[in-house]
C-alpha cells in the first residue's frame, strides 16, 4: 500500500474529461506565448529594429532568452517540488510564471531597441518557462500511466494550437505589433488563471518536504547518467527531436520569403501551419491510443523521427513552395506522434517522485537548449556550410539521431 501523501502518490484514477480540457487550455495559452512572438512578432520586430541585420538581432534576441530558460525551468520545477503552501506545490507558481511571462510581453510591445527587446525576452522565458515546469509536472501528479499518451497527444495538439492560432492571432486579427503582444499576454494570464483556479492541486505536508539547505539546491539539479541512464538517453532524445525541430522551423518566414520567394510569407506561413496542425492532431490523437493500449512507446518514436527527417530531406533538394506543402503535413504528423509517446515515456523514467517538477524540468531543458544551439548553428550554416538546403540537413540528422536515442532505453517498451 502507498503511503506517501497525495502529492507524492503515484497516480490511479483516470483524469476526467474536463481536467483535460483545461490542462490543455492553459497550455495553449502558454505556447502561444512562446510561438506568436517567436514565428512572428520576434522576427518582424527585428526587421523594423536593423533590417540589415534582421537575423543576427533575431538570433541574438531568441539565444540569450532561451540561456535564461535552462536556467529557470528546472530552478522553478525544483523549488515547486519544495513548496507546501495551502494552495498546493504547483499552481502559485503556474500563476507567477503567467504574471511574469506577461509582464516581458507587455514590455515588448514598447521596447524601443535591441537590449530592450532581449530584456523583454528574457523576462518571457523566465515566467513562462516557470509555468511549463508546473504544468508538465501535472502528468505525472495526477495522470496514471496507462493513460498518459493520450493526455500527451492533447499536450502536444494545444502546441500545435497555439502556434497556429497565435499566427492567426497576430497576422489577422490583432495586426500591430504592441497589440499582437499584449494579445498574447492576455491568453497566457487567461490560461493559467483557469487551470489554477479550478483544478485541484495537493499540498505537500512539511514533513516530506525534500531535505537539503539551499545552497546545495544546484547540486540537486544534476541527475547522473551513470545512475539514471534511461534518463539521460530519453533525454537526449528529446533534445535531438527539438534541435531538428528548431532547425527546421526557426527561420521558416525568412526562409519563405528569401529562398521560396513566396509573394506573401505571413500567410504563406499560416498556410504551411494549418496544415501542420491538421496533421499533428492526427498523429498525436490516434498514436495516443494505440500506444496506451499496447504499452508500447519506442517504436512510435522511431516512426516519428522517420517522418520528421523526410520532411526535411524534402526541404534539401528543393526550396519551392510544393516540397514545403508536402514537407508542413509530414512534420506535423511526425511531430505529433512524438509528443504523445515522449511524454509518457518522460515520466516513465523519472528518478523520484519528490523531484517530479525539477527533473521534469530538466527535461524541459532539452526544450529549451536548442534554442540557443539552433540560432548559432543556423546562422553558420546559412553563411557558409549550405544555405537552406545545409539547415534542413542538419534537421533531418538530428531527428534521426533521435530515432536511435530512443532504441537504448531499456525500462520502457
Amino acid at each position: 500500500m502507498d503511503t506517501r501523501p497525495d502529492a507524492l502518490a503515484e497516480p490511479t484514477t483516470r483524469v476526467r474529461p474536463g481536467w483535460t480540457a483545461l490542462l490543455f487550455f492553459a497550455n495553449f495559452g502558454l505556447w502561444l506565448g512562446f510561438y506568436a512572438p517567436i514565428q512572428v512578432l520576434l522576427p518582424r520586430q527585428a526587421e523594423l529594429l536593423d533590417a540589415a541585420g534582421k537575423e543576427l538581432v533575431f538570433g541574438i534576441v531568441t539565444g540569450v532568452g532561451a540561456f535564461v530558460s535552462l536556467i529557470a525551468n528546472p530552478a522553478i520545477g525544483l523549488l515547486s517540488d519544495r513548496t507546501t503552501s495551502r494552495f498546493g506545490r504547483r499552481h502559485p507558481w503556474t500563476v507567477a510564471g503567467a504574471v511574469l511571462g506577461a509582464a516581458g510581453l507587455a514590455l515588448l510591445a514598447v521596447a524601443p531597441n535591441v537590449l530592450v527587446m532581449t530584456i523583454g525576452w528574457c523576462l518571457v522565458q523566465a515566467g513562462l518557462n516557470g509555468m511549463l515546469a508546473t504544468l508538465t509536472s501535472a502528468l505525472p501528479d495526477r495522470v496514471p500511466v496507462g493513460q498518459r499518451a493520450q493526455i500527451g497527444g492533447f499536450i502536444g495538439i494545444s502546441q500545435m494550437f497555439g502556434t497556429v492560432l497565435g499566427a492567426v492571432l497576430v497576422t489577422v486579427l490583432v495586426t500591430s505589433l504592441a497589440g499582437g503582444y499584449l494579445a498574447c499576454a492576455l491568453v497566457v494570464l487567461a490560461g493559467a488563471a483557469v487551470f489554477a483556479l479550478r483544478t485541484p492541486d495537493a499540498a505537500l505536508p512539511a514533513a516530506w518536504r525534500p531535505g537539503g539547505s539551499l545552497r546545495e539546491l544546484p547540486s540537486r539539479m544534476w541527475i547522473s547518467p551513470r545512475r539514471h541512464p534511461d534518463f539521460a538517453r530519453a533525454w537526449g532524445c528529446h533534445f535531438l527531436i527539438g534541435l531538428g525541430n528548431a532547425l527546421g522551423t526557426l527561420y521558416l518566414l525568412f526562409f519563405l520569403k528569401d529562398a521560396v520567394g513566396h509573394p506573401d510569407p505571413d500567410t504563406g506561413l499560416l498556410v504551411l501551419m494549418g496544415l501542420y496542425g491538421v496533421a499533428l492532431i492526427v498523429g498525436a490523437l490516434g498514436v495516443g491510443v494505440l500506444s496506451d493500449r499496447s504499452g508500447r512507446r519506442k517504436l512510435y518514436v522511431v516512426w516519428a523521427s522517420a517522418a520528421m527527417a523526410l520532411a526535411a530531406l524534402l526541404l534539401v533538394f528543393s526550396q519551392t513552395w510544393i516540397a514545403a506543402l508536402f514537407a508542413a503535413p509530414l512534420l506535423g504528423i511526425g511531430f505529433g506522434t512524438y509528443w504523445a509517446v515522449a511524454m509518457a515515456i518522460l515520466t516513465q523514467v523519472l528518478p523520484a517522485a519528490q523531484d517530479r517538477a525539477k527533473d521534469l524540468g530538466v527535461v524541459n531543458i532539452a526544450n529549451a537548449l536548442p534554442q540557443v544551439v539552433a540560432p548559432l548553428l543556423a546562422t553558420a550554416i546559412l553563411a557558409g556550410f549550405g544555405g537552406y538546403p545545409g539547415l534542413f540537413a542538419a534537421s533531418a540528422v538530428a531527428t534521426l539521431l533521435a530515432g536511435f536515442a530512443v532504441t537504448r532505453i531499456r525500462s520502457v517498451r
